[in-house]
């Protein structure tokens, strides 16, 4: 079964083949270190704030329950949560985008994309095995990180990705499954943050469609908006709405095509009935505009992101003009690799704290 297969061979044990890959992401390097790495707020700015691990947490849970409850794979819809953001940056999309910048302002058409990263991250730069690179993970799950958001061609794509991956098709529905719970797990959890730190209130955000669909639930428990508990059931509220409708307006498809997994099965430019409501859709699409609005575009998260950019900034150039201060094993990948490949692959491994680390051991200057 297509779905199934591995580049390498490799001799099955007691485990399926997807929760074989779910164990390997788990137990790899880069997994652990999204620990330290920022979803929207700085990772030092306090405890409870999410980073890209809990965020990849929630968005597993939230994959785990859709696929469920629509009878798909539950296992794999977890490993392509798991793995879809081992390939950020630190900084969250700031720090990529800057050094997507700088890669191309330097000349090198292919900058940097995170997901294509996160590809490579799982097919090339964890080393754990004497006679591959990478994870060596199944199809299904290697096709799922690759075409986590449409669209899925992209032109810096290598042949071997071109050959290998059908880029005119569509994932598997368990991959679709993902990349919408990756999105409830996000605006729902920076409203908490949000709204814990005081960076947004209530009032804010009230009057949009979706918060209203979410109040009702939390009407129903009696809690008002002064109550202790209203943060934590709102955004738990918001969840519920968002995950029922997926279900709702998903199942029918689900059920024609759920007997086994299916990989690049439909065609890109079909437009599956599998998804949310085109209602609340425009909902979310709503919530993301006030949200930026009042929330992303706040003083506080610009000049911390702006630290973030310019941290990146510094320790490219720096990087550029003085290999020698790069770490010895990416020295020494430098001897099959292209410099400025490997020094993003190097930036692009850093936590939040390390990279402001090294940014003040080279400049002398604590951005962080």
């Amino acid at each position: 079964m297509k779905c199934q297969k591995r580049f390498f061979k490799l001799k099955e044990d007691f485990r399926d083949p997807y929760a074989r890959d779910r164990d390997r992401v788990i137990h790899s390097s880069s997994f652990r270190r999204l620990e330290y790495k920022t979803q929207v707020f700085i990772n030092h700015e306090g405890d409870y704030f999410r980073t890209r691990l809990t965020h990849s947490l929630e968005v597993a849970q939230i994959a785990r329950t859709i696929a469920r409850n629509l009878g798909l794979n539950e296992t794999l819809s977890e490993v392509i949560a798991l793995s879809h953001d081992l390939g950020h940056t630190p900084f969250g999309h700031i720090g990529g985008d800057e050094l997507d910048r700088l890669l191309k302002e330097d000349g090198y058409k292919n900058g940097f994309e995170h997901n294509f990263q996160s590809f490579r991250v799982l097919t090339k730069l964890e080393k754990r095995y004497k006679d591959y690179d990478g994870l060596n993970l199944t199809y299904a799950t290697l096709e799922g990180v690759l075409k986590h958001s449409a669209p899925y061609k992209k032109s810096f794509y290598p042949k071997e990705i071109i050959d290998n991956f059908n880029l005119d098709y569509h994932p598997s529905l368990e991959a679709i499954i993902v990349d919408n719970a990756d999105s409830i797990a996000y605006y729902s959890h920076d409203i908490d943050d949000g709204l814990k730190y005081k960076l947004i209130t209530y009032n804010d955000i009230k009057d949009e469609p979706l918060i209203k669909r979410a109040k009702h639930y939390v009407n129903k428990e009696g809690i008002k908006p002064k109550d202790k508990l209203f943060r934590y059931r709102l955004v738990a509220a918001i969840i519920r709405v968002l995950v029922k409708d997926f279900i709702k307006h998903s199942k029918d498809f689900a059920k024609e095509h759920n007997k086994k997994v299916l990989c690049s099965h439909f065609k890109a430019s079909m437009k599956l009935p599998f998804g949310h409501s085109q209602e609340i859709l425009d909902e979310i699409k709503h919530l993301r505009e006030q949200l930026f609005r009042v929330l992303y575009r706040h003083h506080n998260i610009v000049q911390n992101m702006y630290a973030g950019k310019k941290c990146v900034y510094g320790l490219y150039k720096a990087f550029m003009e003085d290999e020698n201060m790069l770490p010895f094993e990416y020295r020494e990948l430098l001897k099959k690799r292209a410099k400025h490949r490997v020094i993003a692959d190097y930036i692009a491994s850093m936590t939040d704290r390390y990279a402001f680390k090294i940014y003040h051991k080279i400049y002398g200057l604590k951005l962080g």
